[in-house]
Formats: structure tokens, C-alpha cells, sequence
């Protein structure tokens, strides 16, 4: 996974394209007509109950338009919320709290989406060793803030990127010639490069299940598209050799049996690709 330090990186990468794609060379609607010197206060109002996520990523779009702004917190991230909720006060410049508000609706719109529809799954393993996965099916650019809202949820986030893990997957097997011809490239690469990176394979049949065990250094083995009775087979086959994780097409009503097939995770591109944001919004405090 990635460091710490460059998912900061990318949290500020994420805020400044987004403030310069929002304000470009000024919010001229708040400079018509509210004084520079003007000062406000503004409230986050929950218009849907869901998990509420954004409320650090909040602070730090606030901090990035205008230091001088101070956030009175009132719920937390991963805070279950309800219609009429207050999450925090904004006080400080008129102009630099309505320079923020649509960055911070669209972040926080999303990342409480994410995070209550992880929560939905996470619920329902429960009582099992299962744990639930984001994926690489992001929104282009802000990846960081939706792997953010998958662990606000309940979850747990697989590989970042293409660079901090590696992933065998049917497309790179049948482009290297077979299973054992892509795992042996991806270990004399590794070798090579000098490189310390985890190593996952896609399996499509219980057949490649058996040709990937032959292998020695497997971190994880992906049982991709099989049903209930080949997940139950493919979990006892592997055993404690490596971890397991299932994917395919899982959602909500289906998670609870693959959990209960015994497979370590459960991976979803639905926690981030089929997600309707919840509804906030940043309404005016009257002096």
C-alpha cells in the first residue's frame, strides 16, 4: 500500500486541480457583491441518513482556500447521521466560505455514499473472518478520497495503484503465455529490480487454482467469477498456503454466502462505481 506520506501528496493534488478547476482566476459571483471584509457563518446540514465521511477532507479544503477559517466539528467521520443533522459550523470570510462550499459538497456528497454503502456490506459479514475491498473502478483523479471513504465505511483498501502491488489478472496471463509463464516473468522482474512487492494471481478454474499453488511466494490467489460450490473447493484446496479473496460481480445480497464459503475477502467495485451521492448541503447561519 501506499505511504502515508504520499497519500497526503495526493489529498493536495486532489484540492488544488479541484480549486482550480471550480475557480479558476476567481469566484467573481462572490466578489459582485459580498464584501472582502465580510465575515459569515455556515452550517453542513444532512438532508439523508447514511454514514456521514468528508469531514477531515472538509477541514483541509477550508484550510487550503482561506487558513483563517475555523471548523466547529459536531459529528464525526464514520458517525451514523440522519435527516436534519448539523456535522460541523464554518465561520470566518464570507468569500472564502462560498469559495469552498461546492469543493466540499461534491467530497463530502461522495466520500458519505461510499462510506454507507461499505458499511451495508461490512454489516452483513459480521460474525465471519471476511473483510470487504474497494478496487481500482475509482472516479479518475480522486481515487485517494474514495479508498478514504471505503475504510470510514468498514472496509479495507486493496492495492492503490498499478505500482504498490502486484496483480496477475486473466488479461496478463494469457498475455504471457499461461499461469506459471506470468508468475516466473513477475519473480525474475521482481529479482531484477530489486523490487519488494506483493504478489497476487487470478484464478478461473480450480485447474489454474493447482498451477498457481506449485508456486512458491504467493500472497493472495483471486477466485474470480466462481460460484458458491467451486468457492467452497477452491478455499479448501488452498488452505492456510496463502490468502483468499473472491470477486466477480458480488454484491449485496450475494457477500454474506461467498463469506460464508471461508474466502479471507470479498472485493466490490460497487463501494465506489455504483454509488448515488448523499444529499448535503452548506446553508448560511443568520448573525
Amino acid at each position: 500500500m501506499i505511504s502515508q506520506k504520499q497519500f497526503e501528496k495526493e489529498l493536495e493534488l486532489i484540492i488544488s486541480n479541484a480549486i482550480r478547476e471550480d475557480v479558476g482566476d476567481g469566484d467573481h459571483s462572490s466578489l459582485a457583491c459580498i464584501p472582502k471584509e465580510a465575515k459569515g457563518k455556515a452550517k453542513l446540514l444532512v438532508k439523508e441518513a447514511g454514514i456521514i465521511a468528508g469531514v477531515e477532507m472538509a477541514k483541509r479544503i477550508f484550510g487550503y482556500v482561506d487558513s483563517a477559517l475555523k471548523v466547529e466539528t459536531l459529528i464525526n467521520d464514520g458517525e451514523t447521521v440522519k435527516y436534519g443533522d448539523v456535522v460541523f459550523y464554518v465561520e470566518g470570510s464570507s468569500q472564502s466560505i462560498l469559495k469552498s462550499e461546492r469543493l466540499v459538497l461534491n467530497v463530502m456528497q461522495r466520500m458519505s455514499a461510499i462510506a454507507t454503502k461499505t458499511k451495508e456490506f461490512a454489516k452483513l459479514l459480521e460474525g465471519t473472518k471476511t473483510k470487504i475491498l474497494d478496487t481500482r473502478k475509482t472516479t479518475p483523479g480522486i481515487r485517494a478520497i474514495e479508498k478514504w471513504a471505503v475504510k470510514i465505511g468498514g472496509g479495507e483498501n486493496h492495492r492503490f495503484a498499478l505500482y504498490d502491488m502486484i496483480m496477475l489478472k486473466d488479461n496478463h496471463i494469457d498475455f504471457a503465455g499461461g499461469v506459471s509463464k506470468a508468475i516466473e516473468k513477475t519473480k525474475n522482474y521482481l529479482k531484477t529490480n530489486q523490487l519488494d512487492l506483493k504478489i497476487i494471481v487470478e484464478a478461473r478454474s480450480i485447474e489454474e487454482i493447482k498451477e498457481i499453488l506449485q508456486h512458491e511466494g504467493i500472497h493472495r490467489i483471486l477466485i474470480d467469477n466462481f460460484d458458491f460450490e467451486e468457492t467452497k473447493k477452491a478455499v479448501q484446496l488452498i488452505g492456510d498456503k496463502c490468502q483468499t479473496e473472491s470477486s466477480g460481480g458480488i454484491n449485496l445480497e450475494s457477500v454474506r454466502k461467498y463469506a460464508e464459503c471461508g474466502v479471507d475477502y470479498v472485493s466490490s467495485g460497487t463501494l465506489t462505481h455504483s454509488v448515488y451521492n448523499m444529499d448535503l448541503s452548506l446553508k448560511a447561519v443568520a448573525p
